[in-house]
């Protein structure tokens, strides 16, 4: 089972590779889950619209498209993520691009484990969870 990181018409992105996928997998285990096989897949606003219209029939611009693959508590996906949008997010937000990519990352993350953003109740507490993500990021514990 693997994280893999891919790029599509766009430069890779600044990512910590390893530090990355070794905070996944802490977070997933944080969640009694275990990782499957989940593919990040970083492209450009157009390439995602492209995704988001194909795929999901949305005529609009995202930062992210998960598409989940979980079986039996085994976390598994594809996760797209537009580079575009997220630089204008942590523009948008007043924030590190990598602190918002970090955040993007996990959002995906999140998803899979079953997380929904659709009311505000669930985007609160998704943020909240993000949150809780990113300290433990920052504190390198894993």
């Amino acid at each position: 089972m693997s994280i893999l990181f891919f790029s599509e018409d766009v430069d890779f992105p600044k990512l910590k590779k390893r530090k990355t996928t070794n905070w996944i997998k802490q977070i997933i285990g944080l969640h009694n889950s275990s990782v499957g096989d989940i593919s990040f897949i970083f492209c450009s606003d157009l390439y995602l619209l492209s995704v988001n219209k194909q795929y999901l029939n949305h005529d609009y611009y995202t930062d992210i498209i998960t598409f989940d693959y979980v079986d039996n508590g085994v976390i598994s996906g594809d996760i797209f993520i537009s580079v575009e949008r997220v630089a204008e997010n942590a523009a948008s937000f007043n924030t590190d691009l990598g602190n918002e990519m970090s955040r993007v990352i996990i959002h995906g993350v999140l998803h899979l484990l079953g997380f929904k953003d659709k009311t505000d109740q669930e985007s609160k507490a998704m943020r909240e969870k993000e949150d809780f993500c990113i300290k433990i990021l920052e504190k390198g514990e894993f």
